[in-house]
């Protein structure tokens, strides 16, 4: 591990100096490439850095111990020891978790898809309220979020929604909320007071760029059609919407939020692209079965991740067994203590994982 992270040290040591020096902007692509590999080694090179001082600290301890008659002096040294030895105890912990092989696809915006279940109306209804408890996660987080496509019933449900997250590393934190998600609750029109099962199906899937996906022109019939359902000025009035259809794996894409049927072309082939990824990921998962098992709720979309009861008022992660009291907080976006629980999981699994290797 530590001939790693010499390596590793000095080549940070590299990105420095070569960052340092003058023509460095003359190249923007290189130049990107480099404070990227910067902004990915800084964590790792400064829990190191920390870590060597604080070995450093207790050599010079134990020395002075050697030579230290005062008993005070002496008092303070063994705490000071202690403390050094119990950091780097936990800096090594640190680093291990700091060493696992990186997700290529963490840094990635994501494109969210929700799509109601079992439970009729009332999957619906649950899916609209599942989409907003993202939204306000993502406006904590100051995340940029752009829906594509939105399928909704006249009582303020949505049958789907798909739409995109843009921030700095949203994958890698959205990646745990792929599976099904179900409710138990009494509905509104339920007269019996009955408690009622519902779910809904959440697929996250890593924003595709041109250079992940080549799609062939030959493959894809466009159709344009007027956009239907309530809207502005233009809707019904101007062919706006787009209709993509990717004729070897008969995936369609259907494309109306936008006035421009040019955007609402965008948003379909950038919708197009990242489920064609998510297909080539979803094989490459059931290529590595035992892998995918390891991992915490980022493989089987068929998994049932998540109970919400509300009579209870608490939510359950069945993936790593926790449960909260404090459903409305997390219905109105509060999701970090699940998402922070699912990483810290998935981290220990990985590294008894490499431990076994």
């Amino acid at each position: 591990m530590f001939d790693r992270l010499d390596d590793l040290l000095r080549r940070f040591e590299e990105i420095m100096n070569e960052l340092a020096e003058p023509g460095v902007t003359d190249n923007q692509q290189h130049f990107r490439e480099l404070m990227k590999e910067q902004s990915d080694l800084t964590p790792l090179v400064e829990a190191y850095k920390e870590y060597k001082k604080c070995k450093q600290d207790v050599e010079d301890s134990l020395a002075m111990l050697e030579e230290e008659s005062d008993e005070d002096m002496r008092d303070m040294l063994k705490e000071e020891l202690s403390a050094s030895r119990k950091r780097i105890e936990e800096l090594e912990n640190e680093l291990k978790v700091l060493l696992l092989p990186k997700d290529p696809n963490d840094d990635k915006n994501v494109i969210v898809e929700i799509r109601a279940g079992a439970g009729g109306d009332e999957a619906a209804l649950f899916a609209a309220e599942i989409y907003r408890m993202y939204v306000h996660y993502a406006e904590s987080h100051r995340w940029r979020v752009e829906t594509m496509e939105v399928e909704e019933i006249g009582i303020g449900g949505m049958k789907s929604v798909t739409f995109m997250l843009s921030g700095q590393s949203v994958y890698s934190i959205m990646k745990y909320e792929s599976g099904v998600h179900r409710v138990q609750r009494v509905p509104e029109t339920e007269s019996g007071g009955r408690i009622h099962t519902s779910t809904i199906t959440v697929a996250v899937m890593p924003e595709a760029e041109e250079v992940d996906v080549q799609i062939d022109e030959k493959d894809i019939r466009i159709d344009v059609c007027r956009s239907s359902g309530a809207g502005g000025q233009c809707v019904n009035t101007t062919d706006s919407a787009v209709r993509l259809t990717h004729i070897p794996t008969g995936i369609v894409i259907y494309s109306q939020t936008e006035k421009s049927q040019i955007q609402n072309r965008a948003k379909a082939y950038a919708l197009l692209r990242t489920k064609l990824y998510d297909l080539e990921q979803q094989k490459a998962h059931d290529a590595e079965a035992e892998l995918r098992k390891s991992q915490v709720g980022t493989g089987d979309r068929s998994e049932k991740i998540r109970t919400y009861n509300f009579p209870q008022g608490r939510v359950t992660d069945h993936r790593i067994n926790l449960t909260l009291y404090k459903l409305d907080k997390i219905m109105n976006g509060d999701i970090q203590e699940i998402v922070d629980a699912c990483i810290a999981a998935d981290q220990a699994a990985k590294l008894l994982k490499m431990g076994e290797n």
